[in-house]
């Protein structure tokens, strides 16, 4: 008897443990539920999308780059037939050789000096620019187009005809352009310009933004997992042998990629391959260098297996208590060295060269999501959160001290953390039962 009631004792104690033992999945979505701060961010962005498709305040422009990463959320808070008529400017932009420019205005806009404008018969009152040194306009309209098909299953945009070609043709001469224009053959990878990270900014005080004879050509991990992610969509949005054709350069170049710009040894990103040599950077090892929104992207492209993505965000945690800057927005650590670029990123922790961008640490934090990572991407999404909410508006970029910079409504932060936001609810939903 004292056997029965001592086992029934222990029966006991076990199912009362297993009663207070919670699941830390299902604790962490209850929790995610009840933020009321990631409603409150997710409601102040959807306002700011839905004024309009330019950059932001500050920005008459539709930008590209920009609009690739708040196109889903705008999807739902913008008419359709308007992102589709801005889409459609963009190809009516597009050069002659293939080429698409980065991003348009009303020509009564244009306020800057430029001597580089890009007209078309085909977008009589718009004008628009590009910066050079950069390589992400093809792949990032090509991502736009995939992305606000996936979301309004509108197909038809694919055949729409501008100036005698179809958008699906048009991007087809785009690949055709970056292949042409800037594929290097030795490496199968794309190349670009200098610049910190996937920024748009030189090292050449007489033309920061544009190729000349005095940039350098590099290699990097942004351009090309960007161009990986283009070539998915674009296998996406074809059929038989034209989705095998771009799943297959897909491929080539997620293998090149990792071959020549992952360091196994140190776990991380390589910043640059030089084709044509490297050049003096004045004894400051760049090796060092952690780029933190190209390797979002590259994670996003499919670069990195599950546990080098916890390594990875590991080292950018580890990098923003070093640096004593905000969050994993953090662009690069260690940045440049005084000097090294001119203007406003010639200081440290300065715009590209350090500052913080929720617009592509927001990236990361979809990326940890998306590969299970939630408890960080939670807790890392914390400071990005509570900004918005002091600053109330999504800044274009923040330097040290948290203090906030640039656009004060920039839609590229607000998309990111829009989806962010909508990918945390869609986990915590399924996890919470």
């Amino acid at each position: 008897m004292k056997l029965f009631f001592k086992a029934m004792g222990m029966a006991a104690l076990v199912a009362t443990c297993a009663a207070c033992s919670t699941d830390p999945n299902q604790a962490l979505a209850k929790q995610i539920l009840e933020d009321s701060s990631l409603a409150t961010v997710d409601s102040m962005g959807r306002v700011i999308l839905a004024q309009g498709l330019n950059a932001g305040s500050g920005y008459s422009q539709v930008w590209a780059r920009d609009m690739n990463t708040f196109v889903e959320t705008a999807c739902e808070v913008v008419p359709t037939e308007d992102i589709r008529g801005a889409i459609l400017v963009f190809f009516a932009l597009q050069q002659p050789n293939g080429e698409m420019i980065d991003g348009y205005v009303l020509k009564g806009d244009f306020d800057w000096e430029d001597p580089n404008r890009y007209y078309s018969d085909a977008a009589p009152d718009h004008v628009a620019f590009k910066n050079t040194v950069e390589t992400d306009q093809e792949t990032s309209l090509i991502q736009i187009v995939g992305k606000y098909i996936e979301k309004t299953g509108d197909t038809s945009i694919l055949r729409e005809e501008v100036a005698g070609r179809t958008v699906y043709e048009r991007m087809e001469d785009m690949v055709d352009y970056l292949m042409r224009e800037k594929y290097d053959a030795q490496y199968g990878l794309l190349t670009g310009a200098l610049t910190a990270d996937w920024g748009d900014v030189q090292p050449d005080s007489t033309n920061l933004c544009d190729i000349t004879e005095n940039s350098v050509t590099t290699i990097d991990a942004y351009d090309n997992a960007m161009f990986a992610i283009a070539l998915g969509y674009l296998s996406r949005m074809s059929e038989g042998e034209e989705a095998a054709r771009w799943e297959e350069m897909r491929k080539d170049i997620m293998a090149n990629t990792r071959k020549y710009l992952w360091d196994d040894a140190q776990n991380k990103i390589i910043p640059h391959v030089y084709p044509d040599g490297a050049p003096d950077l004045g004894g400051f090892d760049e090796s060092k260098v952690y780029y933190h929104g190209g390797t979002a992207i590259a994670i996003e492209a499919g670069l990195l297996e599950h546990d080098e993505i916890g390594i990875a965000n590991a080292q950018m945690v580890e990098n923003v208590r070093l640096s004593g800057m905000p969050s994993i927005g953090l662009t690069v650590y260690p940045p440049y060295p005084e000097g090294f670029f001119p203007g406003t990123m010639s200081q440290p922790y300065c715009y590209q060269n350090g500052g913080d961008w929720t617009w592509f640490g927001g990236r990361m934090i979809q990326q940890l999501i998306a590969h299970g990572y939630v408890a960080e991407a939670y807790a890392e999404v914390r400071p990005m959160i509570d900004r918005v909410i002091q600053n109330k508006g999504f800044y274009e970029w923040y330097g040290q001290g948290g203090v906030p910079s640039g656009s004060g409504h920039f839609k590229g932060s607000a998309g990111v953390l829009c989806k962010a936001i909508e990918m945390f609810n869609a986990w915590a939903t399924q996890n919470s039962k």
